[in-house]
């Protein structure tokens, strides 16, 4: 791997710098650079399926609606799924949580997507073919509805905060790492079915991934800071307090903490972040 200096402009190629001036102005410049130098190197590579990961807060949106501008740039329909949208439904998880764990019932970890329809619509996608796309509303916490896709995008790139996890070894779910396991999951039930999802369903999607792109955060402490800065966007009548932000990132606590000491060096594009939400530094492998 090497390092790259994101921000310096002669690091960039004319045409890949023209590209990031021309996208939105009142996003980070760094990000910019980072959709236009994404998409050429897509191009460049002819990688067609992409995932991209990050912790909460890490800024995929945004860079994502950078990455569609960007192509569009360049000629190219690029799709940008986000996993958060195939989360099962809010009575299908209720189920799951009556029958698995209660904890179940919580949207987030593995094993709340329904990874049946995602591998459908990525199918569907690939071959061109009139595609339903689902939305989730976060506010009502349920789906609500879904999109067309028409044409048959040049490129799929999958954005979510467990993308290209990983399951662990049996030794590492012995021990809780924090009060909502220990309280809550003292059994490890709950940690074993989530597991058991990133070994089975959600390793057949993440492996059919021609890269994948790590926003790499600085710590969980980030997460939740930048989660809560994101309720700060929502009605002020569905916001989550800061004590209810920290009870729910401990849900994502244990794969995002696996990702932070694995991805770096199983990743393909590694971008690191700083304290103030800044691209520190970027690397491939």
């Amino acid at each position: 791997m090497f390092p790259f200096e994101l921000v310096t402009p002669r690091s960039l190629s004319r045409e890949t710098l023209t590209c990031a001036e021309a996208l939105a102005t009142d996003s980070p410049e760094e990000y910019r650079q980072l959709a236009a130098l994404l998409v050429a190197r897509w191009r460049s590579l002819d990688r067609n399926q992409i995932g991209l990961a990050g912790g909460q807060g890490s800024g995929k949106s945004t860079l994502c609606a950078l990455i569609h501008e960007a192509g569009a740039y360049f000629g190219e329909r690029i799709e940008i799924l986000g996993i958060d949208d195939f989360y099962l439904t809010k009575s299908e998880r209720e189920v799951l949580g009556k029958n698995v764990h209660p904890l179940c019932s919580t949207r987030g970890p593995p094993g709340t997507h329904d990874v049946n329809e995602l591998e459908r619509t990525i199918g569907s996608l690939v071959a061109g073919e009139l595609t339903r796309v689902p939305v989730f509303d976060k506010g009502q916490d349920d789906r609500d509805g879904y999109r067309d896709v028409v044409l048959r995008p040049d490129r799929i790139v999958l954005e979510g905060w467990c993308v290209g996890a990983r399951a662990q070894s049996e030794s590492e779910l012995q021990t809780p790492i924090n009060e909502l396991e220990e309280n809550q999951d003292d059994s490890g039930t709950w940690r074993h079915f989530v597991n058991q999802q990133l070994t089975a369903n959600y390793a057949r999607v993440f492996e059919a991934f021609d890269e994948l792109v790590y926003l790499k955060v600085p710590n969980l402490d980030a997460v939740r800071k930048w989660r809560l800065q994101q309720e700060g966007d929502r009605e002020p009548e569905l916001r989550m307090t800061k004590q209810a932000v920290n009870e729910f990132v401990q849900h994502y606590e244990r794969i995002t903490l696996a990702m932070l000491n694995e991805l770096p060096s199983k990743c393909d594009v590694l971008v690191e972040l700083d304290d103030e939400h800044r691209v520190a530094n970027l690397s491939f492998s």
